[in-house]
């Protein structure tokens, strides 16, 4: 959420700065709205007091014997009078929370212009495309080659977008998990097991509600559940409504979940595959951390990633998002991107973002300034690292050989119990 004293005093600076990310904020129809809010609480105030005088002088004439009749229906109608007057201003406050909700974060000065993916910025590359002597097969081919990806039984037991794996492919997705949360903890990460379910509350703090209510699976009303879309949502609120002391900071956590996504935004797109799907596991980074320290946080969640990556020996870019580009509640946005050889172009497999003090703020999350003993908003960063899916979607495509196997890339193989390579009819 946005500073609301921004949003009051520096409306058009607002503007100007989310129209970089292609949103408009009808600044002077929220100051308009502002403004009725001042009024009328100033107006419900005012009303208030004279209440409490008459009140008071109620009192005092039935003290002296007075006939109080006169004043006690003046009082009536003031509280008629007050009651609708805070009815009114409850109205309006709703009105500004609403829009106050439904506002993106200002993306950073250093975030390139742009509309769209087209317009982000490529930072560098790191590792060479691999060249086959043989069509590049897909991973679907790959992996349905070693009777390991079986998108058809899911669709029967489930649905659409969801994939059942066997043999040394599951083995071969656990033990990439595995690896990436061993080489996380072994880089001063705190391992953390979150629950897969949160409540309305705690998706409202990282900012997926309400907008993105329709990309999430709810469970069954009338509990205020909801599955997870990322395991940010979870571990990022473990400092919901906390005061952390600063010499704690950063909090650095890593946590493997499953995330579930509704993807209602994506109809059409990576149909075939695991690319997009409605289930799939990832291994994710958080930072919770002083507001002086986010950018070096930053840095080093998108070193950590790729330090995976290349662990894998997988062949990918960094990408500067534009402000067209960036999430709801980014302020930027780092995009690690593989080589797929089956489509000849980089994809995304990790998306590390800082929100600044966005999140904290919709959070309740603080920490105490040593030097003013005040409590003060946190920043919070997350990130991919990275996600299992896709690592193991561009394994499986790079390091594939003609004859339908796969190399297991070195780093997995004590994962794998000493397989070197996956070879059709292997378990």
């Amino acid at each position: 959420m946005l500073d609301p004293r921004l949003l009051r005093n520096d409306p058009q600076s607002v503007a100007a700065a989310l129209a970089r990310r292609g949103f408009v904020f009808d600044a002077a129809g929220y100051s308009a709205l502002e403004d009725k809010r001042k009024s009328l609480q100033m107006r419900a105030e005012s009303l208030q007091a004279e209440r409490n005088q008459r009140s008071r002088a109620i009192g005092k004439a039935k003290a002296a014997g007075d006939d109080i009749e006169p004043l006690k229906k003046a009082v009536a109608g003031l509280g008629a009078e007050l009651d609708r007057a805070k009815a009114e201003l409850e109205t309006v406050a709703a009105e500004l929370a609403d829009i106050q909700a439904g506002l993106p974060n200002l993306p950073d000065a250093a975030v390139p212009d742009g509309e769209d993916e087209a317009d982000n910025a490529v930072i560098r590359h790191w590792g060479e495309p691999p060249s086959f002597a043989f069509e590049a097969a897909d991973h679907v081919a790959v992996g349905e080659g070693l009777n390991g990806l079986d998108a058809p039984t899911a669709a029967k037991i489930t649905g659409a977008r969801f994939t059942v794996m066997r043999g040394d492919i599951a083995r071969l997705h656990r033990a990439l998990i595995a690896f990436m949360l061993d080489r996380h903890v072994g880089s001063d990460y705190t391992e953390v097991n979150v629950p897969y379910i949160v409540n309305s509350k705690s998706l409202y703090g990282t900012g997926q509600l309400p907008k993105f209510g329709d990309d999430l699976f709810r469970l069954a009303e009338p509990d205020d559940y909801y599955l997870i879309p990322t395991a940010e949502v979870p571990v990022s609120n473990m400092v919901a409504g906390e005061i952390v002391e600063a010499d704690a900071l950063p909090l650095r956590y890593v946590a493997h979940t499953p995330c579930f996504r509704a993807e209602a935004g994506a109809a059409g797109r990576d149909v075939r595959g695991m690319i997009r799907q409605h289930q799939f596991e990832k291994v994710e980074l958080i930072n919770i951390a002083h507001p002086d320290d986010s950018d070096a946080c930053h840095q080093a969640m998108l070193a950590s990633a790729e330090h995976v990556l290349q662990a894998l020996e997988l062949a990918y870019r960094v990408v500067d998002l534009c402000g067209g580009d960036i999430g709801f509640a980014a302020a930027r946005t780092f995009d690690l991107e593989v080589w797929l050889p089956s489509q000849q172009t980089y994809r995304e497999i990790s998306s590390i973002s800082n929100t600044r003090d966005f999140q904290a703020r919709r959070m309740g999350a603080r920490y105490r300034d040593p030097d003013t003993g005040k409590p003060r908003l946190l920043h919070t960063l997350n990130g991919s690292g990275v996600a299992a899916g896709r690592a193991l979607v561009a394994v499986l495509e790079n390091h594939q050989r003609e004859d339908g196997s796969v190399n297991v890339p070195a780093v997995l193989r004590p994962y794998m119990g000493g397989i070197e390579v996956i070879e059709p009819g292997s378990h």
